[in-house]
């Protein structure tokens, strides 16, 4: 596949991913890696990047001698066949005489394939595939032969046979009996673009809810976390108020003011110390406040509008995909019956020809085809929205991985800050009774007594007996 040349059939812009390839409708694009999962890495115009697959189309590449595998050049074609690539990268071969296809090459003996292939104007099936309606869609269709073959192998590709696929909930999976394992999109990093598609049945009922529905659970547990930490801090910073309320007013108290000397000095100083360390606190209230909760609570509210803006998002682009895949049965079921009303009249064909019947033949046909043309604009409608929803789904699980990131690192900052701050209360608290703890150390009794002896001494002189 790499190598191949790719149309593209939508612009895309590639500034909103990154490391993605920007481009508008209808430019040529070299495919440098073709992964299953949706996206592709491809060149253009000396720009490299990575776009939605789904927004090109695979050129056809005639078969020649440049373009055809080893074997090819070993073993040319006969003259009637030409090969074609499918979007899948795989070569098929069409005879240009009888317009018969297949996907074994040709022998070279002239007209004779390798394998036996299947009738006028089918590409081989897998075993159990009902391709009736796209075969009536080839078989009735007014374009060459190369380009119904190309509009049947783009139908293959992109799901639109049924076989080929599962649908769950309006959203269309490959089915694994037919396909190879899908790469992740972030190998070895368990994002959550890569394993949140499907949907899965509500523990708490017997609906089902869809892959982003799970992250936003867990989005809203981060959510519920940061209001009860929210509270937390509040609450933190109450008691702090209060605290020092409660300590500054117990300065105030007059007791014990009687004492005096060295205790006296030491008490005095604890009360003042409560003064202190009552500021010490009322300064760590309000630094948590403002360093911790203010950010927060804003922090808090911008994460609730992304949470809003994205749940939003990708709901109504999942009601838009299940809109279209509505329409897409509605018009297969048309198709369908417009293919039992064709083949009704080519019996009736077949058992009496007249001009009213040729007519009615004609009419059913023209039906037929319009009805082929609705179920591809259904078709491509609905793989443009879940190109659009994949898109989408993948840029905003990444962003909800970010926002993630951004929720725990800012908890855990704002953590770190509050630990912070409460060191250095206690610090402060510790230089605050420190001069209360030397006093104490220093009190001396007998000191005391002889300072108080000395102010307050009355006389040193004793009194003695009479003597008569």
């Amino acid at each position: 596949m790499s190598g191949s040349y790719c149309k593209s059939l939508y612009p895309f812009s590639g500034e909103q991913h990154q490391q993605g390839l920007s481009f508008e409708a209808g430019e040529m694009i070299r495919v440098v890696q073709a992964i299953p999962g949706g996206w592709w890495e491809g060149e253009k115009d000396g720009a490299r990047g990575w776009f939605p697959s789904s927004y090109v189309q695979v050129l056809e590449r005639t078969a020649s001698l440049s373009q055809l595998p080893v074997e090819d050049l070993k073993d040319p074609l006969p003259p009637q066949w030409r090969c074609y690539m499918s979007p899948q990268g795989r070569h098929y071969y069409v005879n240009t005489t009888n317009n018969e296809t297949t996907w074994e090459r040709p022998s070279s003996t002239p007209g004779t394939p390798k394998n036996s292939f299947r009738h006028k104007n089918s590409l081989p099936m897998r075993t159990g595939c009902q391709s009736s309606s796209v075969q009536l869609l080839l078989s009735t269709n007014p374009q060459p032969t190369e380009y119904k073959v190309a509009l049947f192998m783009k139908m293959l590709c992109l799901g639109k046979v049924l076989c080929l696929i599962l649908q769950i909930n309006g959203v269309t999976f490959p089915s694994l009996a037919f396909m190879s394992e899908q790469q992740l999109l972030k190998p070895n990093e368990w994002s959550y673009c890569d394993y949140f598609w499907a949907d899965r049945k509500d523990l708490q009922g017997n609906g089902c809810i869809t892959g982003f529905e799970v992250l936003l659970q867990k989005q809203l547990k981060g959510k519920q976390m940061q209001k009860e930490m929210a509270e937390f801090i509040r609450e933190r910073i109450k008691i702090e108020e209060e605290y020092a309320k409660s300590l500054s007013k117990l300065s105030q108290i007059p007791l014990g003011g009687q004492e005096e000397g060295t205790l006296g000095e030491a008490w005095e100083q604890l009360k003042k110390s409560l003064a202190n360390e009552a500021e010490v606190h009322l300064k760590f209230s309000s630094k948590l406040q403002s360093e911790v909760e203010k950010p927060f609570l804003t922090f808090r509210e911008n994460f609730k509008k992304d949470m809003k803006r994205l749940e939003h998002h990708i709901a109504d682009l999942r009601k838009q995909l299940v809109g279209r895949y509505a329409a897409v049965e509605k018009a297969r079921k048309a198709l369908a019956d417009r293919q039992k009303e064709l083949e009704l009249k080519s019996q009736q064909m077949e058992m009496k020809l007249s001009s009213k019947i040729e007519e009615d033949m004609k009419k059913a046909r023209r039906k037929s085809t319009q009805a082929g043309d609705d179920l591809m604009r259904c078709a491509d409608l609905y793989n443009q929205s879940q190109s659009k929803w994949f898109e989408e789904m993948v840029t905003t699980s990444l962003e909800l991985e970010r926002l993630e990131v951004e929720r725990v690192e800012m908890i855990r900052q704002h953590l770190c800050q509050y630990t912070t701050l409460r060191h250095e209360t206690d610090m402060f608290n510790q230089s605050t009774i420190e001069p209360v703890d030397q006093l104490l150390h220093s009190v001396d009794p007998t000191k005391d007594r002889e300072l108080w002896v000395r102010e307050n001494k009355t006389g040193e002189t004793r009194p003695v007996d009479i003597e008569i």
